[in-house]
């Protein structure tokens, strides 16, 4: 999603101002204290580079186990003409009609058990601010405290280096603790930005190094170890497709190696030892979670 300022959950009514069955239950039956949920929200569109945000969001859905508890009218924000209803056939003929929504899912990760919301979905065509206040009025009766937007841009990246991931905060405390920089977002929420950059020259998806780049950092703000499964194998055979196509071009292999040279000039910090030990904890986390 944009920038775009959501209204305040508090001054801004829905059209109907009540929660659904499967939220209700969902608040009743959470274990985990409901005021210190944390949303993560990922939409497609221009704003989901090669994929990359919306598949680690569907990453931890599927690794996680999460609930979908709810999902939002897709007649209210969508026009169809623009994003159409997928027929799919099932090994036994049967035909399924999924139409393009936002769902919103439930899970507890087994370290810290700190409730996780989960929303995925496309961007609307229409009655954007109902849309935020919808999404906002479900986080609010979960008892989401934190919402953290994940996206990708296409940029000026090179594919051989680490996939840079850019993360804003409105709250002057989380700035200081992640050492990120300040957005202008502003709702009734703490909230976080976390961008990947996308090589503008292999913008199709999938783009698995930067999922996995986003997911390493959402690692970080949960202190909870992510099953990346076969991503890691998947940004290698990436990279190495990659490389092969470069390697015929020489016009673009040349374009590669400057910006290789322009990021190893303006990012030397990330070959700090700081880097290094950033890097070091999340293998001692994955590692743990596996003996």
């Amino acid at each position: 999603m944009t920038d775009e300022t959501p209204p305040d959950v508090t001054d801004a009514a829905g059209d109907s101002g009540e929660t659904t069955p499967a939220v209700e239950a969902a608040v009743a039956d959470a274990e985990s204290p409901a005021e210190d949920a944390i949303m993560f929200a990922a939409f497609e569109g221009w704003n989901d580079a090669g994929s990359a945000a919306s598949s680690a969001l569907l990453h931890l859905i599927d690794v996680w186990g999460a609930e979908k508890i709810d999902e939002l009218d897709p007649e209210e924000y969508h026009d169809f003409q623009e994003n159409r209803p997928m027929v799919s056939t099932a090994p036994d003929g049967t035909r399924h009609l999924a139409w393009p929504t936002t769902t919103i899912s439930v899970v507890e990760p087994p370290r810290t058990r700190r409730r996780v919301v989960l929303v995925h979905g496309i961007e609307p065509s229409l009655r954007w601010k109902s849309y935020c206040t919808e999404i906002l009025e479900i986080a609010q009766s979960l008892g989401v405290t934190t919402v953290v937007t994940l996206g990708a841009l296409l940029a000026d990246v090179p594919h051989t280096r680490p996939i840079p991931v850019s993360v804003t905060s409105d709250d002057p405390a989380v700035q200081h603790l992640l050492d990120v920089e300040a957005n202008t977002y502003e709702a009734g929420f703490h909230s976080l930005s976390v961008w990947a950059a996308v090589p503008h020259y292999v913008a199709h998806p999938p783009s698995p190094k930067a999922t996995v780049a986003i997911l390493s950092r959402l690692e970080a703000f949960l202190a909870e170890p992510v099953d990346l499964k076969d991503l890691p194998d998947d940004a290698e055979a990436w990279q190495n497709g990659v490389d092969k196509l470069t390697a015929e071009d020489s016009e673009i292999a040349e374009y590669v190696t400057q910006l290789e040279e322009a990021k190893d000039t303006a990012e030397l910090p990330e070959a700090s030892g700081e880097a290094i030990a950033r890097e070091f904890e999340q293998y001692l986390k994955r590692r743990d979670k596996d003996f």
